[in-house]
């Protein structure tokens, strides 16, 4: 991964609807080698793929939890499986130490979240116990990486 790489990954996390034609410009290449770059990263997995960013409460996911969950430690891979099938985890990472998981949760209001607690969080694989943080308010939305590690 070279300077110009960089620069094609950071235009794409500012605009990710950009065309090559404009990405190609911006970075000073021409369409062809662009198109060629682009293409390469996204063979080799720097670019996992492409999306919107969209508000969770405009489409009635008013209410956000960060979920804690402590596992035993033979049940991990059966839990990351079943976490796939959980809707309203809209993400999750496997934590060193204590607790085991991280979980962000949406869900349209406190009630609804409750249900989905008892329902499904508690009685995922493995679960010894679930500690929940409401959010308050996002401060830093979801942001492009670094230039540089």
């Amino acid at each position: 991964m070279d300077a110009v790489d960089r620069k094609i990954l950071a235009e794409l996390q500012r605009d990710g609807r950009i065309t090559v034609t404009d990405l190609a410009q911006r970075v000073q290449l021409s369409i062809s080698r662009c198109q060629r770059r682009l293409r390469e990263l996204e063979r080799d997995g720097v670019i996992h793929g492409y999306r919107a960013v969209v508000d969770a409460a405009a489409l009635g996911f008013g209410f956000e939890a960060l979920v804690f969950a402590k596992l035993r430690l033979d049940t991990m891979d059966d839990f990351d499986r079943a976490l796939v099938g959980v809707p309203n985890v809209v993400e999750a990472q496997r934590l060193f130490g204590s607790p085991d998981y991280l979980l962000r949760v949406v869900t349209a209001d406190l009630a609804s979240y409750q249900r989905l607690y008892e329902e499904t969080l508690a009685k995922l694989p493995g679960v010894r116990g679930l500690t929940s943080t409401i959010v308050m308010k996002q401060v830093i939305e979801p942001r492009p990486l670094p230039a540089n590690p």
